[in-house]
């Protein structure tokens, strides 16, 4: 069972290496990096590859690791009990499986996304290491063990928010996804946008790696929003020639909605141009 990309997706040498390590050791792999740079369409190409189903459980900060395993409805049961309901007679009828019992159960070992696990509390983490390690829970109301059938694929995405204990960062194999290069990034591109214009892609990095390496910039752009660039350049069919112009007193991009996300980045390049049109005309 070897990952080694796909038609849609542009995995680098270092992180299919990384992929095949996490599914030889049997393994969770966190795979952290900047936002967009395709973390979590990782897992989804993982599972498409190796023909495995995908199961996502996407972390909010209210999410507690109890909620992975199962929950006990206790409300329900008590309702039925005074309606008189014969279900309340099996317990089991009140339990609600989570996304690892339902990994743990999958007939076909899956491919299970645990996406931005640094958006919960600082304890979740440590609160599956017993479970990611062994592959086996206890639900108590029922008195009955939970072992995974197969181990499935973890993959666990983070952003990098806050610190992961290292007792959790033992268990798994660690890989960041660097921003992507030039290079690459035209290969992305190339996926997306097969047979777009050469010259327009060349002159859209430019302003693109441009605005990324400018001082100050509170959100630098990423690949997503890249992309989405490019399809708004295409769909209002501009020239080529809008990009070339580099006129420090326009240094905003056209259509710079599509890359700048907040108005302080605006305000950023409109004093640029200002200082720029201003030494321009000393």
């Amino acid at each position: 069972m070897k990952f080694t990309g796909t038609d849609t997706y542009v995995a680098t040498a270092d992180l299919k290496v990384a992929v095949n390590a996490a599914i030889t050791l049997e393994r969770p792999l966190l795979v952290k990096g900047e936002p967009g740079t395709g973390k979590t369409v990782l897992a989804h190409e993982i599972a498409g590859a190796l023909g495995r189903p995908l199961i996502q459980w996407h972390i909010k900060s209210t999410v507690k690791a109890q909620q992975g395993l199962y929950e006990y409805d206790a409300v329900s049961r008590l309702r039925d009990s005074q309606l008189g309901d014969a279900r309340v007679q099996d317990i089991g009828n009140y339990i609600i499986r989570g996304k690892l019992w339902e990994a743990f159960t999958a007939p076909d070992r899956p491919v299970l996304l645990i996406d931005e696990i640094d958006k919960a509390d600082i304890e979740f983490p440590n609160d599956l290491l017993l479970e990611l390690d062994r592959m086996e829970f206890y639900v108590y109301e029922t008195r009955e063990t939970v072992k995974a059938l197969a181990r499935p694929i973890v993959v666990i995405t983070s952003n990098n928010e806050k610190e992961l204990p290292d007792a959790f960062l033992r268990r798994c194999f660690f890989h960041y996804i660097r921003f992507p290069d030039r290079e690459t990034m035209q290969s992305i591109v190339d996926v997306h946008f097969p047979g777009i214009h050469k010259e327009l892609v060349r002159e859209a990095l430019n302003v693109f790696y441009d605005v990324r390496e400018t001082p100050g910039l509170k959100k630098k752009p990423s690949t997503s929003e890249l992309l989405d660039w490019l399809k708004l350049l295409l769909a209002e069919d501009l020239p080529v020639e809008v990009l070339r112009q580099r006129d420090p007193g326009k240094l905003i991009p056209p259509l710079h909605g599509a890359l700048l996300k907040n108005e302080q980045d605006v305000h950023l390049f409109e004093r640029l141009a200002f200082i720029a049109r201003r030494e321009r005309g000393n």
